[in-house]
């Protein structure tokens, strides 16, 4: 015969702690470098989101962004894929929102208040000084062209 034991509910207890974000995570940080990819890499200050993306793709590993050094000195672009970050795309998302950067037919472009917060950055010279070292060496040789060619490929394979 089977006995019923009378038993207490428990109560789950949830404490809500406070998490770090990834640098890499935080909106003011994506959308600052995504201003100085368009500033110092971008002509005119425009750009495809796909070119967008290879840029945030390559500065998140020193070995990346070297070989996007070595791609804008070579001019040709020997990456066959990358990454495309969510953050990039919410990152984006807000700069738009504040018109730090407008929608185009082809991508993105810098606005007037777009290219005074990057200026203001710019006068900082210790703000964002990695990437700005390395977009310098890059400076404005990685072209559309480039990267439309390794994205047909990606539509034949």
């Amino acid at each position: 015969m089977t006995e019923a034991v009378a038993v207490e509910p428990r109560r789950l207890r949830f404490v809500r702690r406070p998490s770090p974000v990834l640098v890499e995570h935080r909106p003011l940080y994506k959308i600052t470098q995504l201003l100085l990819v368009l500033q110092m890499s971008s002509r005119g200050g425009k750009s495809t989101l796909s070119r967008l993306h290879l840029f945030n793709w390559a500065l998140k590993s020193t070995d990346r962004i070297q070989k996007l050094v070595d791609a804008a000195k070579a001019k040709v672009l020997n990456m066959t894929a990358w990454g495309f970050d969510p953050a990039l795309a919410i990152a984006t998302r807000f700069a738009v929102a504040e018109n730090l950067i407008e929608a185009t037919s082809t991508g993105y472009q810098l606005t007037e208040k777009g290219r005074a917060f990057i200026t203001e950055v710019l006068k900082d010279t210790d703000a964002f000084a990695p990437e700005r070292k390395l977009l310098t060496q890059i400076g404005k040789d990685i072209t559309e062209g480039m990267v439309e060619k390794v994205a047909k490929g990606w539509e034949s394979a």
